[in-house]
């Protein structure tokens, strides 16, 4: 009898259990977490202590990249510690500059968008996200996804716009904003999966989060330099907003490496899909610690993401379904054995 081959890639794997598997689970949780934390408290130095926006993405930039260098050496249970590299893959640095500018990018212009405009009308413009990543994957993974994955994402998107659409503040620089920080953070997310999910070069979350945000910094200095007074900055810098700033580069590194651990799970789409389902989270946060009033539409949006996720996760696991099935008949039909049905 033809036995099926036994070496199944590890990622592989995982990514076909996705969201059933209890890590999995538990780092979007932790995910969703810290990504409130670090949410709330960008708005809360930047609204309330007038902090700038430069100088809050520096701070969450030099945080990752120290926390990062500490958990090369101390996992903390979230990955598991590879074997001793002799040396490094080509184009190491290339890549590590690449994603460490979009990550750059993405917080310069995430929360010079929150500057300008709510909460909600930010994590409305990027519940896009999905459609964003759908091509994005396809031209650099190289990942198919079907007409009835990509229409499952349309209520997720509908829905999130509803959720907010008693609190829209439309401002032009924020729009704008707000968009490209969710083109940047598509192509970031995108790009850290190819290099965490490597074939013959896996990397670890730690390092992803250590290089990358140590590139940033590096490209981060001159862009300081131009559009900050550094001199003013210092004078009214004052110990509290320091101690915010360093409160928020913590949120911010537990923030992306519980994202980084998670994109080993799932694919890219689905993680797309769940970081629009916590954008619908926050802006349910958002209104109940602002005070705003909830609205019948506000409600509906939320029953609609909802719905929308349930219908992703069974069109998701239906192509996966068939796409097994579809490989074990090639597998049948080149087998040297023939199976008979009686």
């Amino acid at each position: 009898m033809t036995q099926l081959p036994k070496s199944v890639n590890v990622t592989e794997k995982r990514m076909e259990d996705g969201l059933h598997s209890f890590r999995a689970i538990a780092f979007l949780v932790l995910w969703y977490f810290f990504s409130g934390c670090t949410l709330f408290l960008n708005k809360y130095i930047l609204s309330y202590l007038n902090g700038d926006p430069t100088i809050l993405g520096a701070s969450q930039m030099i945080m990752t990249t120290v926390c990062g260098f500490v958990q090369l050496y101390l996992p903390c249970g979230m990955y598991k510690q590879p074997i001793h590299r002799s040396k490094r893959p080509p184009n190491f640095y290339i890549h590590m500059c690449l994603v460490g500018c979009t990550r750059f990018i993405t917080v310069l212009l995430g929360l010079i968008s929150l500057n300008y405009v709510a909460v909600s009308f930010t994590e409305t413009i990027k519940s896009s996200a999905p459609i964003f990543t759908v091509f994005i994957s396809k031209l650099l993974l190289g990942e198919q996804t079907s007409i009835l994955v990509s229409l499952s994402l349309v209520p997720i998107m509908v829905g999130l716009a509803l959720c907010s659409s008693n609190e829209i503040s439309f401002n032009l620089p924020g729009f704008i904003a707000a968009l490209a920080t969710n083109f940047t953070e598509c192509l970031q997310n995108v790009y850290s999966k190819m290099l965490i999910s490597g074939d013959k070069f896996k990397y670890t979350p730690a390092e992803l989060q250590y290089y990358t945000s140590l590139a940033s910094i590096i490209i981060q200095i001159p862009v300081s330099l131009v559009l900050v007074d550094i001199k003013y900055a210092v004078s009214n810098t004052s110990l509290y907003l320091l101690l915010m700033f360093i409160l928020n580069g913590v949120f911010f590194h537990f923030q992306s490496i519980t994202a980084y651990v998670l994109m080993d799970y799932i694919s890219p789409v689905t993680y797309s899909v769940a970081n629009t389902v916590k954008r619908a989270f926050l802006i349910w946060m958002s209104i109940i610690l602002f005070g705003n009033s909830i609205t019948l539409l506000s409600g509906l949006g939320t029953v609609i993401v909802i719905a929308g996720v349930v219908i992703y996760n069974k069109v998701k696991q239906y192509d996966i379904n068939r796409q097994s099935n579809n490989d074990f008949d090639k597998i049948l039909l080149t087998s040297p054995f023939k199976i008979r049905t009686i």
